[in-house]
């Protein structure tokens, strides 16, 4: 795609800024925040930020010439054929995600390490109407299968079942755009694999060596690091793992335990020797060297790839063992190897190859094919010698014409909130959490983009999710779409007017093709964070865009003025049509809800290389409502405590759930009522009232009624006078729980999707529906949280 180059030079000196009359210049434009900035902008002001960035005649010129042209003439791509084949003459992506391992519940640190990631790149693929393959699964052999089969008392074959059904709903929930997501326990995997062992070891790639192993006498079988634990022989935990002690963090073999145990049987093992076969990475270190020379001159290998892969080569290659004495696994083909399988780091990559002959029988046409397809590969920074080593020496040992990786992404650590995620601890949010907060899948996507783990480690904070919630969404992209789509719909009839361009103009859509510009650069390098920022600067100047020239103000002036807002506001709202564009690949529901909001033309939604009107004069646009919602304070609040890990049962845990204790209560009061109304036994009265009392006991002291004191009643003057401090305690001072901001959550994800349907005037009786859906769950908040009355009349109908 061609870009135009956009380099900021010096400040200029800025004129005033033309308009009808100086009068029409508001002397100030409100408090409202804009672009993160508080406090009164006057329209000078508002000059000093967007037209101050200097943009040359050159840039101007390009600008006017494509915006004049349009949108380019396209068939836009269909990314339902299925199967999916390159096509000679265009762009073939095959991308995949680094196969999650099936036995765990992924963290949001996997999610963005690799399957997000990938998915990201992969929307802007297609986007640039380049035929695109998204290929991942679940890998499902090896060690910590059989390990985690032992522990929940199931077969290898049904954990593999149960987690791989358990990562297809959350990656479901997190909008995955998967071509295919499958498996490696399959006919494929076995095929290929040993197809791949078969021509290496011909080739005279692997070499027989004889090694230790700890071998359980009464289980019968050798054992491997996952299934010995024992005494760690550098600190003297006695509870250390074969692979690693989990009090001091050294790696371990298995025959370096003192007094170790099988995990099994509790039963002391013995040293016993096993033959095992290795691919002979020496004999290929120096095609390595040349394969990871080239990539890294091309820059399609991001650093920390780079910096690890050299850092395994410039220490000499050695054997790489690739047979186990495992039964869960590959099998080993080879007479002399009967009852091994292959070791996962040599199969699992293999996976790749077999998922897409699930997909396709012409598997070969994409993987086969190096002329005609790039490879990009997405993998958190652990993964990446297997990728960038094994992986490619393996291929190239058979001597095939494999497709090998162009691009690889290995990306760094996301932590949480400062410390690693564990699911034992309940330190993190983990996928199937995520779902339940409530909060919508595309904030989170959000968030851990923009916080990419790109160059170097990052964190996920509470505080920054809300930030990025409120500051970024909220007040930043959704403050300018709203605003430009209301006042084209309230001025203007929704209906887009004829754009006759000014200077000032001219200035704004060169400024937005630079932003678009590094958008593109960065997105082609996969610097995805870097990418997302650019939408943002979009946005921001779009608000300094309409604050600068008030159309607000023009609309009450003469019929020049009416034009002129007319064409300023359909600027604005072709802006939003082209963010609607480039947030997909990171926002892909609210690209979806903003584009019905315009009622975008089906033909329009592919990337532009610049800025050009893609809603038209006289098309009518839908029914604008807010995009974001703001995240409150005491919901991050009890975010932080849930996922935090500390112990539940501490003192500082609310007593009971209110919500339930308040319908107890609310129960227990019928009772006592129904039983003073039927003058019941006086003594059956008082035990009941007993209990009603000490259930009132159990709430929060904010929310116990206060004794009158034998004070009468108030008058109903009095009762007329708001006092919220006796009848409506502060919701501020009401404990937020962990199981209230969940709630609070789903109503603010309900409410999105009743507003979205009232956007785009759905049926009455389904709009119905999702409010009475909307308003259970308001009616499940503690009374306190729940919207209070205000008192007034309704009009009569």
């Amino acid at each position: 795609m061609k870009e135009l180059e956009f380099v900021p030079s010096k400040v200029v000196q800025v004129k005033e800024p033309k308009v009808s009359s100086k009068k029409q210049i508001p002397k100030a434009l409100g408090t409202k925040i804009i672009n993160g900035v508080s406090a009164k902008k006057t329209a000078a002001d508002a000059v000093e930020n967007f037209l101050q960035v200097s943009v040359t005649e050159d840039q101007k010129k390009i600008a006017l010439k494509k915006w004049v042209e349009g949108y380019p003439v396209a068939s836009p791509m269909s990314h339902e054929d299925y199967p999916k084949k390159p096509i000679p003459g265009k762009k073939n992506n095959l991308i995949t995600s680094a196969l999650p391992y099936v036995n765990n519940v992924p963290h949001l640190g996997n999610i963005i390490g690799a399957v997000l990631s990938a998915d990201c790149f992969a929307r802007y693929c297609r986007l640039k109407n380049e035929n695109t393959l998204y290929i991942c699964g679940t890998d499902e052999y090896g060690t910590a299968t059989e390990t985690k089969a032992l522990a929940e008392g199931l077969t290898p074959q049904q954990i593999c079942d149960k987690y791989n059904a358990l990562h297809r709903e959350i990656y479901s929930w997190f909008n995955i755009s998967f071509d295919y997501f499958g498996r490696t326990t399959t006919k494929q995997q076995t095929e290929i694999a040993q197809d791949i062992f078969w021509k290496l070891h011909k080739n005279g790639f692997t070499v027989a060596q004889t090694v230790e192993q700890l071998f359980c006498t009464y289980c019968k079988k050798f054992l491997a690091d996952r299934f010995v634990e024992g005494t760690c022989p550098f600190c003297g935990f006695d509870d250390a793992r074969g692979d690693q002690c989990d009090k001091c963090s050294k790696l371990i073999n298995p025959t370096e335990l003192k007094d170790p145990r099988c995990k099994v049987c509790s039963k002391s093992p013995e040293v016993k020797t096993s033959r095992h076969l290795f691919l002979d990475l020496p004999k290929l270190e120096d095609r390595i060297q040349k394969f990871t020379d080239e990539r890294e001159a091309m820059k399609t290998y991001n650093t920390t790839t780079v910096s690890i892969t050299n850092s395994w080569i410039k220490t000499g290659l050695k054997p790489r063992c690739i047979t186990r004495d495992l039964k869960w696994g590959t099998p080993v083909p080879h007479e002399d190897y009967k009852g091994k399988v292959f070791y996962v780091w040599f199969d699992a990559p293999i996976g790749y190859i077999s998922i897409t002959a699930n997909y396709m029988k012409e598997w070969e046409l994409w993987w086969k094919n190096p002329d005609n397809v790039t490879l990009h590969q997405f993998m958190a920074k652990d993964n990446v010698p297997f990728h960038s080593v094994i992986f490619p020496a393996s291929l190239m040992a058979t001597g095939d014409n494999w497709t090998m990786v162009n691009t690889m992404d290995g990306i760094d650590w996301l932590q949480y909130e400062g410390t690693k995620f564990s699911k034992s601890r309940g330190t993190g949010v983990f996928g199937d959490q995520a779902i339940e907060t409530g909060i919508p899948c595309d904030i989170f996507r959000c968030y851990l983009l923009l916080n990419r783990p790109e160059t170097s480690d990052t964190n996920f904070t509470w505080d920054g999710l809300a930030q990025t919630n409120n500051n970024i969404l909220l007040n930043n992209l959704g403050n300018f779409v709203l605003r430009a789509l209301t006042f084209c719909k309230n001025s203007f009839g929704s209906e887009i007017r004829k754009m006759a361009l000014n200077a000032d103009d001219e200035h704004f859509i060169a400024l937005v093709n630079g932003h678009l510009a590094s958008y593109f650069k960065n997105f082609d390098e996969r610097m995805m964070s870097r990418a997302f920022e650019s939408i943002f600067a979009i946005s921001k100047i779009g608000n300094q865009y309409l604050q600068y020239n008030a159309p607000w103000v023009l609309t009450k002036g003469s019929e020049a003025d009416k034009l002129r807002a007319g064409s300023v506001i359909s600027v604005a709202t072709n802006v939003a049509a082209l963010l609607s564009v480039i947030i997909s690949p990171f926002m892909p529901t609210m690209s979806k809800v903003l584009q019905e909001q315009m009622n975008m033309p089906a033909d329009k939604l592919l990337f532009t290389e610049c800025f050009v009107p893609l809603l038209k004069p006289g098309h009518i646009i839908g029914t604008p409502f807010p995009l974001f919602s703001k995240m409150e304070d005491a919901s991050v609040a009890a975010f932080k405590t849930k996922f935090s890990g500390q112990d539940s049962s501490s003192a500082n845990a609310p007593v009971t759930d209110v919500e339930s204790l308040q319908r107890e209560i609310e129960k227990q009061g019928n009772k006592v009522r129904e039983l003073k109304a039927s003058k019941a036994n006086p003594d059956e009265i008082k035990a009941e009232v007993a209990k009603l009392l000490d259930l009132k006991k159990k709430l929060p002291a904010e929310l116990q009624q206060k004794p009158s004191n034998g004070k009468t009643k108030p008058s109903a003057k009095s009762q007329a006078k708001p006092q919220p401090k006796v009848q409506n305690p502060s919701k501020a001072k009401i404990e937020i729980t962990p199981e209230i901001a969940a709630l609070q959550g789903k109503i603010e994800a309900q409410g999105l999707k009743v507003r979205d349907l009232k956007g785009k005037g759905s049926d009455k009786s389904i709009i119905d529906a999702e409010v009475k859906i909307l308003l259970d769950l308001k009616s499940q908040l503690p009374p306190e949280l729940q919207p209070q009355p205000s008192g007034k009349k309704g009009k009569k109908k």
